[in-house]
């Protein structure tokens, strides 16, 4: 099973492919964070994804096309932009809050010596 932060990684390196902006969207979207909700997403960031998320979805089809197809033809390039925007934001928020949970439940001791080991001889200063 693919995680949400895998989701996130994957959809931000389609954002980053050479195709125009608004098919990059389309296929992220598709192919990697359709699967993903919105509780597992770190909570500073689920305002963000409920935007990308009607973003992308807002919009009613027509004949043939879905929704996704549908609002990302009804974005400007502009709007498409700041969409994938969100998305990477998504992703480094999710990356920032993963590195923080390890971090946080990892000690490690560096040099297992005692205090007294690293005392400098005091430097005395005269005119």
């Amino acid at each position: 099973m693919i995680t949400a932060w895998e989701c996130f990684h994957f959809a931000t390196l389609e954002l980053v492919r050479s195709t125009p902006i608004k098919q990059r969207l389309i296929c992220a979207y598709r192919r990697y964070l359709v699967s993903v909700r919105a509780d597992e997403i770190p909570t500073e960031a689920r305002d963000t994804y409920g935007q990308v998320i009607r973003s992308l979805c807002g919009v009613k089809p027509l004949r043939g096309e879905d929704a996704v197809a549908a609002s990302v033809r009804k974005m400007s390039n502009q709007e498409a932009d700041e969409c994938a925007a969100q998305i990477v934001e998504i992703f480094g928020l999710m990356c920032k809050a993963q590195h923080s949970a390890t971090r946080g439940s990892t000690v490690v001791q560096l040099h297992p010596s005692a205090v007294g080991d690293f005392a400098a001889p005091a430097l005395i200063a005269s005119n």
